[in-house]
């Protein structure tokens, strides 16, 4: 007897996102757990405004846990977040029996990243049935709707390989 889970943990956020964003304090909650469940991207406290199939955008409110030397948010800081919007923009639309990893990150900065950021990422990967490198864009903008960073994120998306279970 086979006693396989076959719901992705994406399909689960999804679901999670769904009953949570309408709420007073939703996408706070969401993004919390969100933050517990992947804790590295979750140290920056980005909270998820948007989340669609094949479109996220985050928010992060610039403080000290995330400044540099030039009271600035840190570079990496910002990495992280453009990372982090292409991951939900982009797993989200993927099938339950694929997964996806980052297997390369660029980023080009325009400007010192101060204040509230908005990230938004928007992607329609292929259909996938064999490792294919797929890459998805994110710009992260200021108040003033101006781009302070782009990063670039390269998935390999990848089939699951077929478990029995005897």
């Amino acid at each position: 007897m086979s006693n396989v889970n076959n719901d992705n943990p994406i399909a689960r956020l999804q679901r999670l996102w769904q009953r949570l964003h309408k709420l007073p304090g939703g996408r706070w909650l969401f993004s919390r757990i969100l933050g517990w469940i992947v804790p590295y991207s979750g140290s920056i406290g980005a909270k998820v405004i948007t989340l669609n199939f094949g479109y996220a955008k985050l928010q992060l409110r610039d403080h000290r846990r995330i400044r540099n030397h030039l009271n600035s948010v840190h570079a990496i800081a910002l990495t992280n977040l453009g990372e982090y919007t292409s991951g939900l923009a982009m797993l989200g639309t993927l099938s339950e029996s694929t997964r996806g990893i980052p297997i390369k990150i660029s980023i080009e900065f325009y400007k010192k990243a101060r204040g509230v950021l908005i990230a938004e990422s928007s992607c329609t990967p292929p259909i996938i049935t064999e490792d294919t490198d797929f890459e998805i864009y994110t710009d992260i903008k200021d108040s003033e709707g101006d781009v302070v960073a782009r990063t670039t994120v390269n998935w390999r998306l990848s089939p699951l390989p077929s478990e029995s279970i005897e």
